[in-house]
C-alpha cells in the first residue's frame, strides 16, 4: 500500500479553503498578537470583537484525492497570540450541511471519515516533527506528533487543549485554544514557527485540503511545506523563561479474588523553561489502558510489535526515536527503546531539553512487572519468564546538521547480581535533496544477563554483538523507492529495545512506478502504482547453532496498488518467494495470492480494511507447505441513538490455517475484538471490549496437539473533564487458556490533575 497516502487516510489532518486561483500568492499566515490574556469564550461562535479584527487566510488547496487542484469548500482560519495560548478560529462553508458528518467518537477517533479540521505546529521550525489537533465536526478530539523522518504519525500523545464547534446554517466553525505550555520550543534561537490548516470532507471522493499551497504528494512526507506563522512579534521570547506545572494524583480500588485495595499513584510534568520538560511517575496504574489489537501469532516464531499508549511513555516520542510498527505488526526504524518492554514501573524519571539544532532525552524506571525477556535468533525468538525487579535507562542526543541530523544513545537493563544488557549507538538521517533521504544507525551490546527455570536472572559470561542498518528513500512525481541493508550478528540483544530477529543480513526493496491518475471500468483511479517488493535474508554462523550464507527467505513480490473514491486503496501482490523454517531444513517455495482493501464507504460503515493471503504457506513448526489461508478484517461502525447518544462499534477478526499433505487442518487459529462505546455526551461513556483467541494444531508424528483458547473482556462507565480529570468505573475478567478459571475483579479509578 502506498505509504504516503496509507498516512494520510489514518490520519486524516482536514483544513480547506475556497480559492478563485489556484496558485494562492500567500505562502505564510499571519497572527493577531495581543498585550495579555485574549478575552475569549471558547465556544466555537466566533462572535467576540476580537475576530472582526485578526487577519484571514483561506487560501487552502486540495491534497487528496487528487493534489495540485483548487479546493472544492471554502475554508477561513484566523490566529489569536496571547501571552497564554494560540487560538485559532476556522470556519468551514458547507453548501450542504445535512451531509456533514459529526459522530461522538472516542479520543484519537477522528479520522478522515468525519469532517473536521486540524491544525499541525511545529515550534522549532525546522519540519522534522510536528504537533498537531484534529477536531471533528461534534468536537471530538484527536492528537499526536507527525514525525518526518518516519513519515508517520503517532496518536499516542495528548495535549491539554480546549475546542468547540457550533453547528451553522452553511457549514460549522471552530474554535481551539492551544496553551503554549502544551507546546514544545527551543528557549533561544530556532526558526520561525510554522504552521498548517488541513479539513477534511468525507463525500464521494473524500477530500483533503491543505492551506500550505506547495505541498503535493511528492513530498518526503506530509509537513514538508509548513507555513511560517507571523505575527507573533516578542510573543516566544516573553514566555520562554515561564514555567508550567502539572500534577496528575490517581486513586485506584481495585477488588479481586474477594479482597480489595486501594492504590495511589501520581504523575507530574514540569517545565521549568521553554526547552526543558521533566517527567515523573510513582506507582502509575495503566490496568484501564484499552486492550491490544489482537495479531496472528500461531505460525511465527518471532515477537510482534505493539503500539504504546501509556501516558508517561509519551513526551518525546520523536526524540526518543521509539520504534513503529508497519502494516505487518514488526517495527523498522531505530528500535533502540521500545516502552512495553517496561511492565508495571514502581516509578520512574523522564527529562527531555529541545534546542535549536539539537535535543535529547534521558530516561530510568524501575519495573517491578518482571514479564518476557526476548532474545532473538534467526529463526525464532526465545522469550524468558522473568519474575524479579529491573533498571531501566536510556539516553539519546541528537545534533542537527543543516540537511541533516547526528544522534548518540546509551541503553541499560540491570537485573541485579552483576546482570546487564547494555548498548550503545549512533544514528543519522541526512535530505540529500527534495526526493531523497539517507537514514542508518550502529548499535553495539554487551550482556551478561541470563535466565534460570525459576524465572530469575543470573549472570553469566559477556557476550556482545553489533547491528548496522541503512536506507535509502525516493520519492518524485514518477516513482516511489526504498532501499534497506541490515546485519544484526547473532549475539546482539536490547532488552529495553525490539528486536525480533538476530544472526542475520538483509537486504530488501520496495519499487513503486507511479502512473497517475486513470479511470478503469468507470471507475475513477485517483493513483495507480506498479510495485515490485524484494528482499534476501541470510543467516550468519554461529557456531553449531546455525549455518552462514543458509538463505533463510527470499521475498519476490509483484503487485499493483490504486487509489479510488470513498478513500478506498485496494492493492494485490504475487508471493514468489522461498522460506526456510530451521538451521539446515529444506529451502521450501509457498505460493499466494495477496489482496486488501481499505476504504470508508458510508457514514455508518466508517472503515472497512480486510487483507487475504491465500495459496501454498508453510507451516513454521512442521517445516512444511500446505494449502491455506490467513484473512484479517476490520470494520467501525457508527450509529445515531436516540437522546443524541452515540454508538461506536468496532469488530476484528482473523482466522488462518495451513493444511496438511493429505488435506486435513494441520494448523489453525483465529481471533476476535469487539470494542462498543456508547457516547451520552463528550463528557460520559460506556466502553465494552471483548477479546477471543484460540490456536490449535492436529497431533501428527513428533507434532503435539494443541488446543490454547483465552480472553478478556471488559466493562467501564468515564466521566471525563477536560483533559485530566477522568472517573472510571467497571469491571473485567481473563484468562490465558481454557485450562485456568477467569481472572475476575472490579475496580475503580479516579485522576484529577492541577496545573499552574
Amino acid at each position: 500500500m502506498n505509504k504516503f497516502f496509507s498516512t494520510a487516510l489514518v490520519m486524516g489532518l482536514g483544513g480547506s479553503a475556497w480559492a478563485a486561483d489556484p496558485e494562492p500568492a500567500a505562502a505564510s499566515m499571519r497572527a493577531l498578537r495581543q498585550a495579555g490574556q485574549a478575552a475569549l469564550q471558547i465556544d466555537g461562535r466566533l462572535d467576540e470583537p476580537l475576530w472582526r479584527a485578526a487577519p484571514v487566510y483561506e487560501r487552502f488547496v486540495q491534497f487528496l484525492p487528487e493534489d495540485r487542484q483548487p479546493a472544492r469548500w471554502r475554508t477561513t482560519v484566523q490566529v489569536i497570540a496571547d501571552e497564554h495560548a494560540l487560538t485559532f478560529a476556522i470556519r468551514a462553508y458547507d453548501p450542504e450541511p445535512g451531509r456533514i458528518r459529526a459522530p461522538l467518537s472516542r479520543r484519537d477517533e477522528v479520522g478522515l471519515e468525519q469532517d473536521y479540521v486540524s491544525v499541525v505546529i511545529d515550534p522549532v521550525g525546522r519540519r522534522r516533527a510536528a504537533q498537531f489537533v484534529r477536531v471533528g465536526a461534534s468536537g471530538s478530539l484527536a492528537d499526536g506528533v507527525f514525525i518526518a523522518d518516519d513519515d508517520s504519525d503517532d496518536l499516542a500523545p495528548d495535549f491539554d487543549v480546549q475546542a468547540a464547534v457550533q453547528s451553522l446554517p452553511d457549514g460549522y466553525s471552530v474554535e481551539l485554544r492551544w496553551p503554549l505550555a502544551a507546546l514544545r520550543f527551543p528557549h533561544s534561537g530556532g526558526e520561525p514557527w510554522r504552521v498548517m490548516l488541513t479539513r477534511s470532507v468525507p463525500r464521494e471522493d473524500a477530500n483533503l485540503m491543505v492551506s500550505p499551497p506547495t505541498l503535493t504528494k511528492d513530498a518526503l512526507n506530509f509537513i514538508a511545506e509548513l507555513q511560517a506563522l507571523e505575527g507573533l512579534g516578542d510573543l516566544v521570547e516573553q514566555v520562554r523563561e515561564r514555567s508550567f506545572l502539572s500534577i496528575r494524583p490517581e486513586l485506584t480500588w481495585r477488588r479481586a479474588e474477594g479482597s480489595g485495595k486501594a492504590t495511589l499513584g501520581a504523575e507530574l510534568k514540569w517545565r521549568p523553561r521553554a526547552d526543558w520538560v521533566i517527567d515523573a511517575t510513582l506507582n502509575p496504574d495503566f490496568s484501564q489502558i484499552e486492550s491490544d489489537a489482537p495479531q496472528m501469532a500461531a505460525n511465527t516464531r518471532f515477537a510482534l510489535f505493539q503500539q504504546e499508549k501509556r501516558p508517561f511513555f509519551l513526551e518525546s516520542t520523536d526524540v526518543v526515536g521509539q520504534s513503529q510498527p508497519d502494516e505487518s505488526g514488526q517495527a523498522h526504524g531505530l528500535a533502540a527503546f521500545y516502552s512495553r518492554t517496561i511492565s508495571d514501573p514502581d516509578w520512574g524519571l523522564r527529562a527531555t531539553w529541545r534546542g535549536a539544532s539539537a535535543d535529547a532525552v534521558g530516561l530510568s524506571l524501575r519495573d517491578a512487572g518482571g514479564g518476557d525477556v526476548l532474545r532473538p535468533a534467526a529463526y525464532a525468538t526465545a522469550a524468558h519468564a522473568y519474575r524479579g525487579h529491573s533498571q531501566a535507562s536510556f539516553v539519546r542526543g541528537r545534533q542537527q546538521l543543516g540537511n541533516a541530523s547526528l544522534g548518540l544513545l546509551a541503553s541499560e537493563r540491570g537485573y541485579g547480581g552483576g546482570a546487564f544488557n547494555r548498548v550503545v549507538g549512533s544514528d543519522f538521517s541526512w535530505r540529500t535533496g527534495e526526493s531523497d533521504l539517507l537514514r542508518g544507525h550502529w548499535l553495539q551490546s554487551a550482556s551478561t544477563a541470563a535466565f534460570d527455570g525459576e524465572g530469575r536472572a543470573v549472570r553469566s559470561a559477556s557476550e556482545s554483538g553489533h547491528k548496522l542498518w541503512l536506507a535509502w528513500q525516493h520519492r518524485s512525481a514518477e516513482w516511489i523507492n526504498q532501499l534497506h541493508l541490515e546485519e544484526i550478528t547473532p549475539r546482539f540483544a536490547n532488552d529495553n529495545g525490539f528486536v525480533p530477529q538476530a544472526g542475520i543480513r538483509r537486504a530488501s526493496s520496495e519499487l513503486a512506478r507511479r502512473l497517475g491518475a486513470s479511470e478503469m471500468a468507470g471507475l475513477p483511479l485517483f493513483e495507480l502504482e506498479a510495485q515490485l517488493k524484494l528482499a534476501q535474508t541470510e543467516a550468519l554462523a554461529d557456531g553449531a547453532q546455525q549455518r552462514g550464507g543458509e538463505v533463510i527467505e527470499r521475498l519476490l513480490e509483484p503487485g499493483f496498488w490504486f487509489a479510488t473514491a470513498r478513500n478506498t486503496g485496494v492493492w494485490g501482490h504475487l508471493g514468489l518467494g522461498q522460506q526456510r523454517a530451521r538451521s539446515g531444513g529444506a529451502l521450501h517455495a509457498p505460493r499466494t495470492v495477496n489482496i486488501g482493501l481499505e476504504s470508508n464507504p458510508a457514514p455508518w460503515l466508517s472503515l472497512l480494511h480486510a487483507e487475504l493471503q491465500w495459496g501454498r504457506r508453510l507451516d513454521v513448526e512442521a517445516d512444511r507447505l500446505g494449502s491455506g489461508m490467513n484473512l484479517v478484517m476490520q470494520a467501525k461502525f457508527r450509529f445515531a441513538l436516540p437522546q443524541s447518544w452515540w454508538l461506536e462499534l468496532e469488530q476484528q477478526l482473523g482466522q488462518g490455517w495451513v493444511n496438511n499433505p493429505a488435506g486435513q487442518r494441520s494448523l489453525s487459529e483465529r481471533n476476535s475484538q469487539t470494542l462498543a462505546v456508547v457516547h451520552f455526551d463528550a463528557r460520559d461513556s460506556l466502553r465494552l471490549i471483548s477479546q477471543r483467541s484460540h490456536a490449535g494444531r492436529r497431533a501428527e508424528g513428533v507434532l503435539a496437539a494443541l488446543d490454547e483458547q483465552g480472553g478478556s473482556d471488559s466493562l467501564v462507565l468515564q466521566r471525563r473533564v477536560g483533559h485530566g480529570r477522568i472517573l472510571s468505573v467497571g469491571a473485567s475478567q481473563a484468562r490465558e487458556s481454557a485450562r485456568e478459571p477467569w481472572q475476575r475483579q472490579l475496580f475503580a479509578k479516579l485522576v484529577w490533575a492541577w496545573s499552574n
